[in-house]
């Protein structure tokens, strides 16, 4: 990862359940924050899957790069949640007590990068098409690849020169504090995304 895609600027997370069934409608509702709350550069966005007694849900955070910029998403958020969502930032929450608790869990997992699927981060957008390994590394904020079912033998992953076939939908995870995508072997000796774009509801539920 390039440094200027660094996490080190990052300070705080909001936390977001908005009662979201499935990863499909999370991926919706991050795009409609990000985009209708013009969050700045470097904001990565994930979802993560809630899943406690009392709820479940899949929930979003929003990771952004400085403390005013987390200040002002938060109030966006408080403005814009309705009473069945709820949100958390820091020792803050707003909305339902169920859906904040779950919103805060959400939080807490981005924030200790243990756990969150990211849709949007730094150099998404350049993940279109066919690019190889080592754009795909350089371009944007992903830390490491792996492929399926192939660990490699020296801990090296793939060839940095192999072609990976995006297909627009590229969503790396939180593992062990690095942003790792998962890849499979594609025809021809490429690589592709496990994860296809459009899960439908039931695959998402299991993602």
């Amino acid at each position: 990862m390039t440094p200027a895609h660094g996490a080190a600027g990052v300070h705080t997370v909001i936390g977001v359940d908005a009662g979201s069934a499935n990863l499909r409608e999370a991926d919706h509702l991050i795009q409609h924050l990000v985009d209708g709350f013009g969050l700045p550069p470097g904001t990565v966005a994930c979802t993560h899957l809630i899943r406690t007694d009392e709820h479940r849900s899949t929930a979003v955070s929003l990771a952004l790069p400085d403390g005013g910029a987390t200040e002002a998403a938060w109030t966006r958020v408080v403005d814009w949640a309705g009473p069945d969502t709820g949100a958390a930032f820091g020792e803050r929450t707003h909305g339902s007590p169920r859906a904040a608790r779950a919103a805060r869990l959400a939080a807490e997992e981005h924030a200790g990068r243990r756990a969150g699927r990211a849709v949007s981060y730094p150099g998404v957008d350049a993940l279109t098409g066919t690019v190889t390994v080592a754009d795909l590394l350089g371009l944007s904020a992903v830390d490491e690849v792996v492929v399926v079912g192939a660990p490699s033998a020296d801990g090296g992953g793939p060839d940095p020169a192999t072609a990976v076939h995006t297909r627009g939908h590229v969503r790396p995870e939180w593992r062990d504090g690095r942003l790792t995508l998962a890849l499979v072997p594609a025809a021809g000796g490429t690589l592709a995304p496990f994860e296809v774009p459009n899960p439908t509801p039931c695959c998402a539920d299991h993602g």
